[in-house]
């Protein structure tokens, strides 16, 4: 069970931080758009389309990550005063009931869109660049495949913590900026002794 809760955290970990480079992609398209449109006052018929597809792809293939890291909206104002032997209780439920169900919607559901979308090989109304999406759509499936795939993992880890009242982190591989700093300033004053 542990193996397989490692494995899905890091090919989520893996899709995540891969697909997060195209805010670098993003930008300097956003940039190159802003140049060509105010300084040369030839604005392109295709960046704003980009940058939406950008966007949404890195918002898509990132959603298994951020569920592998606990990083999605939770109203937990009842949640974090309870053991962890209840807390996977109640997430065990709602993942079998609301998030399985709703992942599984997305995968079928887009399948059935990028099929129809790769048959005509559509492309955006809302360009006269006339740019491709069908591999848009096709990244909703993607996206689905791995929130299944992390989805069990939860399930896993769910089934962890009802047994042992404590749940398996994933491996942290990145701090907030503020957090850096406040180790260090401990390090600092400790002389490295923590």
């Amino acid at each position: 069970m542990i193996g397989y809760i490692r494995f899905a955290d890091n090919l989520s970990a893996w899709f995540g931080k891969a697909f997060a480079w195209l805010i670098v992609l993003m930008a300097v398209g956003t940039g190159y758009e802003v140049f060509v449109r105010y300084v040369l006052n030839n604005p392109t018929a295709w960046a704003l389309d980009v940058s939406f597809i950008m966007y949404g792809t890195l918002f898509m293939m990132g959603g298994a990550y951020t569920l592998s890291r606990g990083g999605h909206v939770r109203g937990d104002f009842l949640y974090r005063l309870w053991q962890p032997k209840t807390q996977a209780k109640v997430d065990l439920v709602l993942y079998i009931f609301f998030f399985f169900p709703g992942v599984i919607a997305l995968v079928l559901s887009g399948w059935k869109y990028a099929s129809r979308s790769w048959g005509y090989s559509e492309v955006s109304i809302n360009s006269p660049a006339g740019i491709p999406i069908f591999q848009f759509k096709t990244v909703m499936v993607a996206a689905g495949l791995l929130l299944f795939i992390q989805g069990i993992a939860q399930i896993m880890r769910c089934i962890h913590a009802i047994r042992t009242n404590e749940w398996i982190k994933a491996d942290e591989d990145v701090m907030e900026t503020e957090d850096i700093l406040i180790q260090k300033a401990h390090e600092a004053e400790t002389g490295g002794h923590v």
